[in-house]
């Protein structure tokens, strides 16, 4: 498993916002406790609000707000990707800017919350994979609005190849990876996929509606990781 994969595994594990030993997440991931303690000091350094200390355990935080503005989630992952596009993509002097306004940032934050790490902006991940997915983000926003199932085109991480149709739920961002938590016909539960390895997104005639344990009230992290794509 490449660490990207193995990093974003993590992330799903921690968002029940539980605390988990890292013994525990070096079983669930197959590594050693020693690589959990690095993946994670990566992950606060890329941003994602993750607390703990050897020892103790690990568990991910609630977004931040800057003030004297609250930040919905929308606006939070508006300033992170813009931050991250310009620090990948612009001209020196715009990237120099981008990185000195995540600190200033970063600066004025207060102390009583759980503030990102330096260089939030700039997470781990490679932005060319986060890329990919940026032309889906619009007809998937749309159909969680209206209701609507859609067909997705997917590639799971072994390279199988599968159509799908789904119940999309929820858009998040984590460090550079957009995911979205839908509910799955194909596998008959809960999945998130990761919108860089979406290829093609279909909205289907069919709406649905909350049925008990498929809405996203009753989505269970820990369930969905341990179902795989």
């Amino acid at each position: 498993m490449r660490r990207t994969d193995r990093l974003f595994d993590l992330i799903q594990i921690l968002r029940d916002g539980k605390l988990h030993r890292a013994q525990d997440l070096a079983e669930a991931t197959e590594v050693s406790v020693r690589t959990i303690y690095r993946d994670m000091e990566t992950l606060q350094a890329s941003g994602v609000p993750v607390e703990g200390e050897r020892g103790v355990g690990y568990m991910m935080t609630a977004p931040v707000t800057l003030p004297p503005l609250n930040l919905t989630l929308a606006e939070l992952e508006a300033l992170h990707l813009g931050l991250a596009i310009i620090g990948e993509a612009a001209g020196p002097e715009m990237q120099a800017a981008a990185h000195t306004l995540s600190r200033k940032i970063d600066a004025v934050l207060p102390e009583d919350t759980q503030a990102p790490r330096p260089g939030w902006g700039f997470a781990v991940y490679p932005f060319a994979e986060a890329a990919k997915g940026f032309t889906h983000m619009p007809p998937l926003r749309a159909a969680i609005r209206a209701r609507q199932k859609v067909l997705l085109g997917y590639t799971s991480l072994d390279g199988a190849e599968t159509e799908r149709v789904v119940r999309p739920l929820e858009l998040e961002y984590w460090g550079r990876v957009w995911t979205l938590t839908a509910w799955c016909e194909l596998r008959t539960g809960f999945r998130v996929f990761r919108l860089d390895r979406i290829s093609a997104v279909k909205p289907m005639p069919a709406l649905f509606v909350d049925e008990p344990g498929k809405r996203l009230a009753d989505y269970d992290p820990m369930a969905a990781h341990r179902g795989g794509a």
